[in-house]
């Protein structure tokens, strides 16, 4: 009786997983290997090896590696500065709650935030152009092409990384530390021999997280990059949407079962790292 109850209590989460993620690969899966009319056709994957096909998907895993790499390691310093700290305390705190906000605030409302403040007449450009004759745009209006991309996403990804790593950091025991110090250790031999490969499998994990957070993100790149579609959301977006790919709808099908088996090798990685921190975090 107990087993079907928990069952049920199951069944919202699964009508869930069904219907936002079986559903939508199932399509991304069946309009890329199957044409309009419903014919089974290579075509449409083959199109998955066209250089500006390639050039996004390029453009995407460098964007998402970058911002991953600089999240991941700001994010762990402020995890380390945050161990000194009261667990109950008012900065601990604080941090957690705008660490939770901050790591959702994205879309729009990031991208008209980072228009409003270092846009081409934001608060900070005018402020340095008019006091101290600096133009941030010297070289061009970088903010809304790919490269404008790296800051929003740092955004968001520093503050997912505080959330992911802290509790690996905080599950570091003190007996560790006092055994390696018995033993004439210093806080180098700690860190370098006991705590770096314990947290190793956390710290790649989270990386791996980070990473699949920016290659999956749209709304932001969608509102900031008004030309162009320099990274693979916005192509399929093309290919749903442009005028330019009549007929080749399904090639949004394609370009999102290469974003599907991306994000699948991504989250076995990540599984596999968070078993093995598992380990040393009972």
């Amino acid at each position: 009786m107990r087993s079907r109850a928990a069952a049920f209590g199951l069944l919202p989460f699964a009508v869930y997983v069904v219907l936002f993620l079986a559903v939508p690969t199932l399509i991304a899966i069946g309009t890329g290997f199957f044409d309009t009319t419903g014919a089974f056709t290579l075509a449409t994957v083959a199109a998955l090896g066209d250089p500006v096909v390639l050039t996004t998907f390029f453009n995407s895993f460098w964007l998402s590696a970058l911002t991953a790499v600089v999240g991941a390691v700001v994010g762990a310093l402020v995890c380390y500065a945050l161990l000194g700290t009261r667990l109950d305390g008012a900065l601990r705190s604080t941090v957690d709650s705008l660490s939770g906000v901050l790591a959702q605030f994205g879309g729009v409302m990031l991208a008209f935030a980072f228009v409003a403040t270092i846009g081409i007449q934001g608060m900070v450009t005018v402020y340095l152009r008019d006091t101290f004759g600096l133009d941030i745009f010297e070289n061009g209006v970088w903010l809304y092409s790919t490269t404008g991309l790296i800051l929003p996403y740092i955004y968001f990804q520093v503050p997912l990384m505080i959330i992911t790593f802290m509790p690996a950091l905080q599950a570091l025991k003190p007996q560790w530390a006092e055994a390696n110090a018995t033993l004439g250790g210093t806080t180098a031999s700690y860190w370098l021999r006991i705590a770096f490969p314990v947290l190793a499998p956390s710290f790649l994990g989270s990386l791996l997280l980070l990473f699949a957070n920016a290659f999956s993100s749209y709304a932001t790149a969608a509102a900031l990059v008004s030309q162009g579609s320099q990274i693979v959301p916005l192509q399929i977006r093309a290919a749903l949407t442009s005028e330019t790919l009549l007929g080749r709808e399904n090639l949004a099908g394609a370009l999102a079962l290469g974003m599907i088996v991306v994000m699948a090798v991504v989250m076995v990685g990540y599984s596999a790292l968070q078993s093995r921190a598992a380990r040393w975090q009972q």
